[in-house]
Parts: structure tokens; C-alpha cells; sequence
């Protein structure tokens, strides 16, 4: 497990939006993990440090990890801190819900096209 170097780095959350902070955050960690800034095996800072380096309370900062954690984001061990997971093992829990989802659509009768636009419309595309 490496430090995460540098994180967040010059990102700060945006006051001023409608977009709750601990879901900024969550949205950032994701990038960042997602684009390869945040390799699996990064330590991401203690929820207190965070906070103070933020500006934010630090329950902004645990909810966001709890729910980084709940997606399969990051892995809470305890004295290690939070780290980034892999890719892969992230996936692993999606997996299992996408066919949840589509085993849940095919007993309510919905054709390939219409869950998909189910999904879309979760997902808030156009």
C-alpha cells in the first residue's frame, strides 16, 4: 500500500453547488480512480486529515468513504486505512447486480430495450 501522493492536490469541493459534499467527493475519488491517478493499493488520508485539509466536517468525509467502501471503490482494513481497490474487484459487486437487474426485467417482462432505457434513465442519460 502506497500514500495516495499528493491527493486531493489542489481539489476542493464546491461550496456553492447543490451537490451534497460528501457525494463530490465520492464523485472525485472515482475519477481519479477510474482515469488511474488513484492506483488500486493507494492509501487515501485518514478521514480526519481529510477533512481538515478539505475544510469540511469530518462526517462529510467518513459518509463519503463509507459509501466508496459500499461500492467497492476503496477497502476500509482498519489500522491500514482506506485503500483503492482494483478494478476488477470493484466490478465484481456491479457484475452481481447487473444480473439482478436483468434477471429482475426479464420476470416483469421487459424486453432488452426497455431495461436498458430503465437503466438510462437511472443513470439520468438522455
Amino acid at each position: 500500500m502506497t500514500p495516495a501522493a499528493g491527493f486531493p492536490g489542489t481539489w476542493r469541493p464546491n461550496t456553492a453547488s447543490t451537490v451534497a459534499l460528501f457525494e463530490q467527493l465520492r464523485l472525485h475519488v472515482i475519477h481519479l480512480a477510474d482515469n488511474g491517478s488513484l492506483p488500486p493499493g493507494t492509501r487515501l488520508p485518514a478521514v480526519r486529515a481529510l477533512a481538515e485539509i478539505l475544510d469540511v466536517a469530518p462526517h462529510t468525509v467518513a459518509r463519503a468513504y463509507k459509501e466508496l467502501e459500499a461500492a467497492g471503490i476503496v477497502a476500509t482494513r482498519g489500522r491500514n486505512g482506506t485503500v483503492v481497490c482494483a478494478r476488477d474487484e470493484r466490478l465484481g459487486g456491479l457484475s452481481a447486480a447487473a444480473a439482478a437487474y436483468a434477471a429482475a426485467a426479464k420476470a416483469q417482462g421487459a424486453t432488452f430495450a426497455e431495461a436498458v432505457k430503465l437503466l438510462a434513465a437511472a443513470y439520468d442519460v438522455p
